[in-house]
């Protein structure tokens, strides 16, 4: 218990001193989004929901986020003013909401979350006047646009796919989730069809129909963004897609020094960045490469 209390006061200790830093696109650490959501909770991120917001020449789609097991506010507090500051009309929301609101969304069963994300992108579009948007997604966020894409007609409606530490092909919650088939049981059963992240469980028969296979949209891009360390998605080798429109990113690869876990992942300079080259490819710049901590992001910027 001293443990746990110990790790708590860490954790707010950090965040009270990023609070003052929640709007500052630098802020690369996740406790600048608990921040940001005990501040105000459900508030769109920085940068994020100007329906007035014209698209540049240079970035014709607007940018839709989607979180994870989480919510609008604390995912993107770090990606969604980076990108409004690059120029990108940004919109965000929490999809999937259930008992608790809009403090964690995405546990609504997968299809109902995906209506709901279409209904959004067709908002964005119609206020834009935008005919494709691209696609930022972390997490499960990352792997229910596939229902959409499959089964909701939005395949014409998507330009470019980013997906962060996705769980494509289920995830074992690193061996909790491995123990036993999640349809084994009746309980099992009826989780699959009532939680969406219980249904993106290793050996789950929804990932037939979720379909995560680029190739059924040759005209979208998509690139791939993992990290070895990450706990929650694993392994982490399930959020890679295959195809030829397809680009994988291992952070690790471009930089070794970069220990982000799952949550980070959003706010990893090296991510983050990564996010940049691949939404505007022809203005990609070089990665740099940085120490950077599970949780609390770079070790010095």
């Amino acid at each position: 218990m001293r443990f746990a209390h110990t790790c708590v006061a860490v954790v707010v200790l950090l965040s009270a001193s990023a609070a003052t830093a929640t709007a500052d696109p630098a802020s690369y650490n996740y406790p600048s989004g608990l921040a940001a959501q005990l501040a105000d909770p459900g508030q769109s991120p920085p940068g994020a929901n100007d329906w007035n917001c014209e698209p540049a020449a240079a970035h014709p789609n607007p940018v839709v986020l989607l979180h994870g097991l989480s919510n609008q506010t604390i995912t993107w507090n770090t990606m969604s003013p980076v990108l409004a500051a690059a120029g990108y009309c940004v919109y965000s929301m929490t999809f999937g909401t259930g008992a608790l609101g809009s403090v964690i969304g995405a546990v609504a069963p997968v299809p109902d979350s995906a209506a709901q994300i279409a209904d959004f992108i067709d908002r964005v579009r119609a206020a834009t006047k935008s005919d494709k948007v691209d696609l930022v997604g972390h997490s499960i966020g990352a792997a229910i646009p596939f229902y959409y894409l499959n089964h909701l007609g939005g395949v014409p409606k998507v330009d470019r796919f980013v997906a962060l530490a996705a769980p494509f092909h289920g995830s074992t919650l690193s061996g909790l989730g491995a123990v036993q088939p999640p349809e084994s049981t009746p309980l099992g059963r009826e989780l699959v069809q009532q939680c969406g992240p219980c249904a993106l469980s290793v050996g789950s028969s929804f990932l037939r129909d979720l379909n995560p296979d680029p190739t059924i949209a040759p005209n979208i891009r998509f690139t791939t963004i993992v990290t070895r360390y990450d706990q929650i998605s694993t392994p982490f080798t399930t959020g890679l897609l295959d195809g030829p429109n397809v680009d994988n990113v291992v952070v690790q690869d471009l930089c070794a020094t970069d220990f982000t876990e799952h949550s980070e992942l959003t706010y990893d300079p090296v991510a983050v960045h990564v996010v940049l080259n691949a939404l505007d490819p022809d203005r990609a710049q070089p990665v740099g490469c940085t120490v950077v901590l599970p949780y609390v992001g770079p070790f010095a910027r």
